[in-house]
C-alpha cells in the first residue's frame, strides 16, 4: 500500500469531482477517462498500447489482488505501463499469486504512473455512460487544475509515440505475414508465430507493399483511426495487390477507412472481456475482449464490403469481410489476452489464407 496518506481529485472536463487517495506515483495526470468492465488482467490492460493516453477507470471493485508479473515476464503486452493513470474502487494490500511478485501500487511506482483508490467507480462509470467518454485529469492535493491541462489522445498521433521504429523478425515459417505495427500486443505475435508463421513486424507509417509476404495483419492501437493518414496510405496500396488482409481493433477501422468506408467515435467505448457478438449467416454468438473508442459506419462501406460482426449489445459493427477477396477485420481481440477464447480461430482462418497467397 502507499506509504503516506494524500488526497487526489479526479476532475472531468465537465466540472465533475471524485475524491480519492493517491498509489503508485505522486503525480497529476490528464487524459480521456474510460472505463473496462473486465473482473481479472489489470496487468494487461495497463500494458496494452491501445490504452496509450487514457486514465484506465476498472469497475470491478477489487483490484491488484493477485499482483504484477516481474519486469521481465512475457506475460505482459508491451514493455511498460501505457496508461496516463489508473482509478480505482479499492486497492488488494494482500496480493498473492507465486508468479506475481511485485504489488500494483510498487509496479505504477517504479513505472512513474499515478493512480488512486477509494473513488466511487460504479458512479463514475455511469457518469460517462450518460455523458459520454470525458477527457480528466488526476490533481494531488496542492495541484491547481490550471496548471494541469487536459490532454485529448484523439487529437495527435498518438500511435506513433506507441508503434515499433525498426523492423522486427519473430519466427520461422514457411509463411510470412506483415504485422503493421500500430499498436500491437504481444499476444498478437505470439498467435502468429506459434501457428507457424514467420512474422515481419514493421512500423505504423513503413511501406511494406514492394516486399516480400504472403499477408498483412494490422494490429490494435490507440486513438482517432483517421490520424493514421501514412497507414491507411499504404493500407490502400496492400489492398490493391489481392493477397490476405486482416485487422484488429484500430486495425478494422483501418482497413475500413482504406476501403472507402468511414468511422465515427463511439460515446463511452467497448472495454471489458464480456462484449457478446453474432456472426453474420450463423446462429453463433462468441464472447469477446475488446478496447476500443471508435467503431465502422456499415452504412458507408463500399458494395464489395459487408459486416461480418454486429455487437449484440447496441448494434455496432464489429467485423467486416470483402465478399471476393481475403480481406477481412474485427474490433475485438481474437488473441483474448484477457479474457475468453472464443475467436481465437480467426487467426486459424487467417492462416490457411496464407497458405493460397502465391
Amino acid at each position: 500500500m502507499p506509504e503516506a496518506f494524500r488526497h487526489v481529485t479526479l476532475e472531468l472536463e465537465d466540472g465533475t469531482r471524485f475524491q480519492g487517495t493517491a498509489f503508485g506515483r505522486l503525480a497529476p495526470a490528464s487524459g480521456e477517462v474510460v472505463f473496462t468492465t473486465g473482473m481479472v488482467g489489470y496487468d494487461l490492460s495497463l500494458t496494452d498500447p491501445s490504452f496509450r493516453g487514457q486514465i484506465l477507470v476498472c469497475t470491478f471493485p477489487l483490484i491488484g489482488n493477485y499482483g504484477v508479473p516481474a519486469p521481465d515476464a512475457d506475460r505482459l503486452e508491451s514493455g511498460r505501463i501505457q496508461a496516463a493513470g489508473l482509478v480505482v474502487s479499492t486497492l488488494s494490500s494482500d496480493t498473492s499469486h507465486a508468479d506475481h511478485p511485485r504489488s500494483l501500487h510498487a509496479w505504477l511506482q517504479a513505472e512513474g504512473v499515478p493512480g488512486v483508490h477509494g473513488i466511487d467507480t460504479r458512479a463514475l462509470t455511469l457518469r460517462l455512460r450518460e455523458r459520454g467518454t470525458m477527457l480528466g485529469r488526476l490533481l494531488p492535493e496542492g495541484v491547481a487544475s490550471v496548471d494541469v491541462p487536459m490532454i485529448d489522445p484523439n487529437r495527435t498521433d498518438v500511435v506513433a509515440e506507441v508503434s515499433t521504429r525498426e523492423v522486427v523478425r519473430h519466427g520461422h515459417g514457411a509463411k510470412r505475414a506483415v504485422l503493421v505495427d500500430c499498436g500491437a500486443k504481444r499476444s498478437i505475435v505470439r498467435a502468429l508465430v506459434q501457428r507457424g508463421v514467420e512474422v515481419v513486424q514493421v512500423p505504423h507509417d513503413h511501406d511494406y507493399t514492394g516486399e516480400d509476404w504472403d499477408g498483412v495483419l494490422v494490429s490494435n492501437g490507440p486513438g482517432n483511426p483517421e490520424q493514421c493518414r501514412a497507414t491507411i496510405a499504404v493500407l490502400r496500396r496492400a489492398l490493391a495487390l489481392g493477397k490476405p488482409v486482416f485487422g484488429i481493433c484500430l486495425g478494422a477501422q483501418l482497413l475500413a477507412l482504406a476501403s472507402g468506408a468511414r468511422t465515427y467515435k463511439l460515446r463511452y467505448g467497448h472495454r471489458g472481456q464480456n462484449q457478446p457478438c453474432r456472426e453474420a449467416g450463423t446462429p453463433r454468438c462468441a464472447l469477446t475482449s475488446q478496447n476500443h473508442g471508435y467503431a465502422i459506419d456499415p452504412a458507408t462501406l463500399p458494395d464489395d464490403w459487408e459486416v461480418w460482426f454486429t455487437n449484440a449489445n447496441d448494434g455496432s459493427v464489429e467485423g467486416i469481410r470483402h465478399r471476393r477477396r481475403p480481406f477481412s477485420a474485427v474490433q475485438f481481440h481474437p488473441e483474448a489476452r484477457p479474457g475468453p477464447c472464443d475467436t481465437d480461430g480467426l487467426f486459424d482462418r487467417f492462416v490457411a489464407q496464407l497458405g493460397g497467397a502465391k
